[in-house]
Parts: structure tokens; sequence; C-alpha cells
């Protein structure tokens, strides 16, 4: 037997003495009422008509009543039959910049940390699909494979930082070169990759690796985050707030290049979107696109599925409480 409920294990323990430790102290109440009333010898005349046996069967009754209402909601479980579960979905690899330039904050509280909140939103809305993560600045690091362990996959965001890939710089290429990688064998289909960057590429020829990709049957979704504005960029080495600067010594301003994202998603037959504080748009992007793609099945595993017997306990207590009004409480006087 096991208890689907064992959370509420406690407080129903708790009601429960509760409810007892009522009906004790209600009955002693009335023992000492009746006292003060009248004398003994006086009370067992006025209670000749009185049976305490019925009204301590009526107390057992209700509080048994109550504890078995109370064990239905604990959810008792016993026996159980093998089922197959198959999950059905779509491989989804996120490329997210760890470049400094994402330590900007004109969208708050700084790029990298709206990405990171924005992927944490993600993993609540995923429906049986695989994600796994790139790091990438200068060259790009598999951080976390395709998984349906969302729990292994948030670990490995919270780990990514500014200083995650030792290269400084961004490489879109070196970003969609590990995906083609992670992604390499198997069907041209079901998968998807979703970069997050602030579009400031230093580095390669993204664009023909985005004709692989797409060869590949892979598509790219690109989230451009920042302002056309831009930022300057600050970081906290050696616990000071500094701003990083160039080799002449002048402090480096960030913009969004959204140009480069927009033509790599066009490439694919993916699509672009521009984020902001307030609405990042991933979870929008896998509802709209993501979602309804063809989903693969994924391999299958059996589970053990539990009967449910809460309704014994259930009916037994609702037998109990009706039961009760009809016990008297009064002897019959011939």
């Amino acid at each position: 037997m096991r208890i689907a409920n064992i959370g509420l294990l406690g407080y129903c323990l708790l009601a429960f003495i509760a409810f007892a430790g009522f009906y004790l102290w209600a009955f002693k109440q009335r023992r000492i009422a009746r006292e003060k009333f009248a004398k003994q010898e006086l009370l067992k005349e006025l209670l000749l008509s009185v049976d305490f046996r019925l009204q301590k069967l009526k107390a057992v009754v209700i509080i048994l009543g109550v504890a078995l209402l109370l064990i239905s909601l604990l959810r008792p479980q016993w026996g159980f039959r093998w089922e197959e579960i198959k999950r059905k979905g779509v491989d989804i690899l996120i490329a997210l910049d760890s470049s400094k330039s994402m330590l900007a904050e004109d969208v708050l509280p700084s790029r990298l940390q709206r990405a990171k909140l924005s992927l944490k939103d993600l993993t609540r809305q995923l429906k049986g699909d695989r994600i796994g993560l790139i790091a990438f600045s200068g060259t790009a690091f598999l951080q976390c494979p395709l998984t349906v362990d969302y729990g292994g996959f948030l670990l490995s965001l919270d780990n990514i930082d500014s200083n995650t890939i030792p290269r400084g710089g961004t490489s879109f290429s070196s970003a969609i070169q590990e995906a083609i990688k992670g992604y390499a064998g198997g069907q041209k289909k079901y998968k998807v990759l979703v970069i997050i960057s602030d579009g400031e590429n230093l580095e390669g020829d993204p664009l023909k690796l985005a004709e692989v990709a797409k060869n590949e049957g892979i598509i790219i979704h690109c989230i451009g985050i920042g302002t056309k504005d831009g930022e300057l960029i600050f970081t906290q080495e050696s616990g000071n707030r500094e701003y990083v600067k160039d080799k002449e010594g002048n402090a480096v301003k960030s913009r969004l290049d959204e140009t480069l994202l927009q033509k790599i998603a066009l490439a694919t037959g993916g699509s672009y979107i521009r984020a902001t504080s307030k609405e990042f748009g991933l979870s929008l992007l896998y509802e709209e696109r993501i979602s309804k793609m063809e989903k693969r099945e994924l391999e299958g595993h059996l589970a053990k599925n539990y009967q449910e017997r809460f309704q014994w306990p259930l009916a037994l207590g609702f037998l109990f409480l009706l039961l009760e009004p009809f016990i008297p409480e009064r002897k019959k006087i011939n």
C-alpha cells in the first residue's frame, strides 16, 4: 500500500488529534457541569433515562467517520498494473551567448540573466520535448546534452556566466556547428536550434553553416536581446564594478545587431524575435511554432499505475456520519 498525498499526512494527524481531543474535552465539561448542577443522589434520579454508553458510542462513530474521511483525503493506493509510457516531442537545443556583451543592462537585470530567467519559464511549458544547452562566445561548448531531465538542464543553465567560455568574442558559427554535432545522425526533422544573443558576431560565416544546418533538418530560431541604443558593459571581477574597455582604454558600448540573426533564421525557415525586459518571446515562440511541429516518439518505459482505493474509506466515513443521528441517547423505559 502507498499514500499518494503523503505531504498531507502531518496535517491530517493534527486534525484528527484536535477533533478527538475536542470530544474528550466536551465529555469532561459535561460531567463537571452535571456535578455542579445537583448532588450525586439527585443526578441518578434525573439521568435514569440517559444511556451514557450510547452517548460514547455516538462519539466513537463520529470520530471514526472523520478519521475515515481524512484517510480518504490521503488517497491510499494498493494494487498496480504495468503501463507503457510513451513520450512524443521535439528536440530543442538552446545556444546561449555568454560573451561579456551579454552583461549589458539595457534589458534588466542584464541580457544574460533575463535570458536565463526566460529559459527557466520555458522548461515549465515543455510537454515531453528534449532540451539541451550550448554555451558560446568565441567558441562553443555543449553544456547539457539533449534530455528530458529538466532539473539537470536547469543546473547546467545556472552554471553559465560570462567566464564559462574562456575565449572572448561571439561566434554564431561555433554555436551552429556544435548544434550540428549534437544532432548528428537520426532523421532530418524534429530538430530545433534557438540562438539567444545580442547579435554582435565577430567570427566565421554563420550563414554558410545555417545552410548546412537546414540540410540536416535543423530549424534555427533567433532571439535578439538588447537595444539599438545599447549600453555600457561592466563586470564584477575582484568584487569591484568595472566597465569593460577596449585597447585604447575607452568604455565599450554594446548594441543589438539584428540583421545577421534575422538572416540566419530566414535561411532555415525559422523565426526572429526581439526580446525585451517585459516580453522575452521564448514562450510565444514555443507555443506558436515549436509545439506545433511534427513530434517524434521518444523511447518509452514501463511505469506502475497504482489503483486508487480512497473510495472505500470515503464511503465508510460518510456511512458512519449518516448512521450517528439514528443512535439514541436514552434508554427505553417501560
